[in-house]
């Protein structure tokens, strides 16, 4: 007999409180949100889910999803989930439009309206009171998710990345001027972190909340000093990378982190000496398809990676469609998963070995770190998945897609 879909129990969970702030976070925390009696703009009842037109399928085929937001009007380039409740989902697309939305039912809550650009960063603040919203012209806005108002806005430069703080309502990016950027919100006080006159393409706060890792256009890295604004390690020359940063994670406590590039390379460095402690390059799979007249061998690049939470390992997904497994303990590859296109992205499930990744054929897939093996796969998109997120207690599964859709798909598997 199937598992009852989680979906229903998904709208209540209780998930542990936050640990608390450090002296960061209290610095940052001050801020008393005013309520400004605005009237709400736009309309959040009466959408009309029209059908999708010149959308062609080329990957029809059986639908796993349990619910469809079908609001967008082009590709939907990113997906973030609140993290107190993982009951919402905030979208943004290549339509200049952001929404958020209930994973239960895939109903509106409200439209972050007034970007006049494609909108690729979404994302809601660690107490889930915030969501924030950036297009690629470097337009960010602020709304308080209760009252559906926008709270606070800045133009910034081309925007490359965007990221909450893990503890205070203070918003971190990234843009194509080589400056990362952080705010308190909604008072906007801010500080500029001025890198190389290339862009800053790249970032992730350390766990510790002191600290951030930037990954440069040049090949370069730097940790800074959040609360000193200055770069306490650079990465260069051969201790950074042979080409532009395409990723960045952080092991759980923050002691170590992955960098991935276009020049194929993963780096784990030491957040604390800022040491490179090992690198890791993809192996030639036997596999692979020949390349072709035309084609460079060298178009492979590191999309994504991430760090197991319970065991030494790290994961690292490939535009080759190779996903590598390596063991951090002995620095080996240990498992090579093969996927038929490119991976776009991957994500650890907490508290296990199994790794999630998403591709440009459209499937979701879970694999076994341990063992390499294929657990199950998610399909009902019709082109490549273009962003995912993955529920705290790992039940839910959401997707975005250049046919206009996101989807939340019920994770069910029989070995837990």
């Amino acid at each position: 007999t199937p598992l009852p879909c989680p979906l229903t129990a998904c709208r209540a969970p209780s998930f542990n409180p936050l640990p608390e702030a450090d002296d960061l976070a209290q610095e940052m925390e001050d801020v008393d949100f005013e309520e400004e009696e605005e009237e709400e703009e736009g309309n959040e009842e009466g959408w009309v889910l029209e059908p999708q037109e010149g959308v062609v399928g080329s990957m029809e085929g059986p639908d796993d999803s349990e619910v469809t937001f079908a609001l967008h009007s082009a590709s939907v380039f990113c997906v973030s989930l609140d993290p107190k409740t993982n009951t919402l989902a905030v979208t943004g697309g290549e339509d200049d439009k952001a929404f958020v939305w209930r994973l239960s039912d895939g109903e509106l809550l409200f439209e972050c309206a007034g970007h006049k650009d494609s909108v690729t960063c979404a994302g809601f603040s660690h107490d889930s009171t915030l969501v924030a919203t950036g297009d690629m012209s470097g337009l960010l806005k602020v709304w308080q998710v209760d009252t559906k108002e926008e709270v606070w806005s800045f133009e910034a430069g081309d925007l490359e990345w965007m990221e909450w703080h893990p503890r205070a309502p203070v918003l971190l990016a990234g843009t194509a001027d080589g400056n990362a950027w952080m705010w308190k919100v909604p008072n906007g006080d801010c500080k500029t972190f001025q890198g190389p006159n290339c862009p800053a393409t790249c970032g992730r706060v350390l766990p510790d909340g002191k600290r951030a890792v930037v990954g440069y256009e040049d090949g370069t890295i730097r940790i800074w000093d959040l609360k000193q604004g200055s770069p306490i390690h650079v990465l260069k020359g051969t201790e950074g990378h042979q080409g532009p940063l395409t990723c960045v994670a952080t092991n759980q406590d923050g002691s170590l982190i992955l960098t991935g590039s276009v020049d194929c390379q993963a780096k784990l460095v030491s957040a604390t000496t800022g040491k490179v402690v090992g690198v890791f390059r993809p192996e030639t799979v036997a596999s692979q398809p020949s390349v072709g007249e035309g084609e460079e061998s060298e178009s492979n690049s590191v999309e994504s990676l991430g760090f197991c939470s319970v065991m030494p390992l790290a994961a690292v997904g490939y535009l080759d469609g190779t996903l590598a497994i390596y063991d951090l303990s002995t620095q080996t590859l240990r498992h090579q998963c093969q996927h038929q296109s490119g991976i776009v992205q991957l994500l650890w499930e907490a508290g296990t070995a199994v790794v999630y990744t998403c591709s440009l054929d459209g499937i979701v897939r879970l694999w076994d770190a341990r063992t390499g093996r294929l657990l199950t796969d998610y399909r009902g998109h019709t082109a490549e998945i273009l962003d995912f997120a993955l529920s705290k207690d790992a039940s839910l599964v959401v997707t975005t897609s250049g046919d206009h859709k996101a989807k939340v798909f019920c994770v069910q598997r029989p070995d837990r």
